[in-house]
């Protein structure tokens, strides 16, 4: 059993860099509050998204832990749409950039124009770009180049921006939901490991089960359409991210986690498959990323502090995005999935 410890854990947002302590451990009622809140947000996108619950709660996730997301999915599978109906659900002010290897840098942060006033005085003026939102999706954001991709970087981790030498405040809340397609490689550039490194989870999106593929059949080929209608605000998120900060979390859940990444790191690893496949690993981000994560899901599931089951339901999508295999890995058939597997059998194990 978990003893729910607080006064001593510091955590670290992912997304901007500032250390906080949380303070008075969260009441009862508000997680309540706050897991009904939630609930009336996936019941209203499971009407309209089909077979993809462990996606929709990985996201909601990640945006209560105030976390950016990589989506990747083969085409088809409604990652675009699902962004769309969050921002509507969650009433995120939205927008959207198609990302392709034209796209510049500008096209995203927005750029200076020069102008004249009726005066003849001449002074430049910034013009925001797609960036400045509450909820940007990059969609197939490996399609444009790192220079391009690059102008995310601050964005995400310190939620401004710099032009000309000025910083532009980003509103709050701030998420990026980015798409990738694993299928089509062409024409596509990697994300940097940095840029990887920011997003607080992977969420790997599968084809729906049969019983879900048909009630999307029957639902999108008819007269009627479901819109979504809001449910939270942008207001209401920030309150409950701040609220997520304050659950509390047990020394047993603050081990698994260190252990869990520690692991992972080739060269601290007691696992010898790591230590021989692992080129490197997740650094002091996920450790993070995580211990915002299973506060998250833990109140997405009504529940007062999380527990070690929390952290190997999110190790996956956590950890694997921030770990490379080395050729030695590549030729016996090691996957990053299977050694996760491991790191977090040997947690199973220790409990």
């Amino acid at each position: 059993m978990n003893t729910a410890r607080n006064n001593s854990i510091t955590s670290e947002n992912p997304t901007t860099g500032l250390a906080t302590i949380p303070s008075l451990p969260a009441s009862p009622a508000d997680i309540e509050r706050l897991s009904v809140r939630i609930g009336a947000a996936r019941e209203r996108i499971g009407q309209i998204i089909f077979g993809q619950r462990p996606v929709v709660d990985e996201t909601f996730i990640t945006l209560l832990a105030g976390g950016h997301a990589l989506l990747i999915g083969v085409p088809g599978l409604a990652k675009t749409r699902l962004v769309q109906i969050l921002g509507v659900v969650l009433g995120l002010d939205d927008k959207r950039v198609q990302f392709t290897p034209d796209l510049m840098p500008a096209d995203i942060l927005g750029s200076e124009v020069l102008e004249e006033s009726e005066t003849g005085t001449r002074s430049f003026r910034f013009i925001r770009g797609p960036v400045f939102c509450q909820l940007l999706m990059a969609d197939e954001v490996n399609r444009a180049s790192p220079r391009t991709q690059s102008a995310l970087l601050q964005a995400m981790q310190e939620h401004r921006v710099s032009v000309a030498g000025q910083y532009h405040d980003l509103p709050q809340p701030f998420h990026v939901l980015a798409t990738q397609n694993p299928l089509e490689q062409e024409g596509t550039y990697p994300l940097p490991e940095a840029q990887l490194d920011r997003f607080l989870m992977q969420i790997d999106v599968p084809y729906p089960d049969r019983m879900a593929e048909r009630r999307m059949l029957l639902a999108t080929t008819g007269i009627e359409d479901v819109a979504p209608e809001p449910v939270m605000s942008g207001a209401e998120l920030l309150q409950a991210q701040r609220l997520v900060r304050r659950i509390p979390v047990g020394e047993t859940v603050v081990e698994a986690i260190l252990t869990l990444v520690r692991n992972g790191r080739p060269d601290d690893s007691a696992i010898e498959a790591v230590r021989r496949h692992v080129a490197w690993g997740p650094g002091p981000r996920a450790s993070q990323a995580l211990m915002l994560a299973v506060r998250a899901r833990a109140v997405l599931e009504g529940r007062l502090a999380p527990s070690v089951d929390d952290v190997l339901a999110l190790a996956q999508p956590v950890l694997r995005h921030r770990m490379a295999l080395n050729f030695a890995a590549r030729a016996d058939g090691v996957t990053v999935p299977g050694i996760i597997e491991q790191l977090s059998a040997g947690i199973g194990a220790a409990r």
